[in-house]
């Protein structure tokens, strides 16, 4: 199968989904999580993807990225913060 370094959203929304299920004692973990996407991702693609995430996570953590301000419109017009950047950050442990 064809190496393809770029992964689309949905690749990534399954991936991590995927990561919900299979824990790191997991049994063949790397080959379901790579099956999870669909197929179209190695083994060792799928290592470094994880690798990367890792690596991003430890860099919000420890405070090298800032946090976006998500704000989103209600219809009446008004504003409202979908999360802080600590529940953010709370979220993120969690996961």
């Amino acid at each position: 199968m064809a190496s393809n370094s770029t992964w689309t959203a949905k690749q990534n929304k399954l991936f991590e989904n995927a990561l919900a299920i299979y824990y790191k004692d997991t049994p063949d973990r790397w080959e379901n999580l790579a099956k999870a996407v669909g197929g179209s991702k190695t083994v060792e693609e799928v290592k470094k993807h994880y690798e990367m995430l890792v690596e991003d996570i430890k860099h919000i953590e420890s405070g090298q990225v800032p946090l976006p301000n998500y704000k989103s419109t209600l219809s009446n017009g008004k504003d409202y913060q979908i999360m802080n950047d600590e529940q953010r950050l709370q979220y993120l442990k969690i996961q």
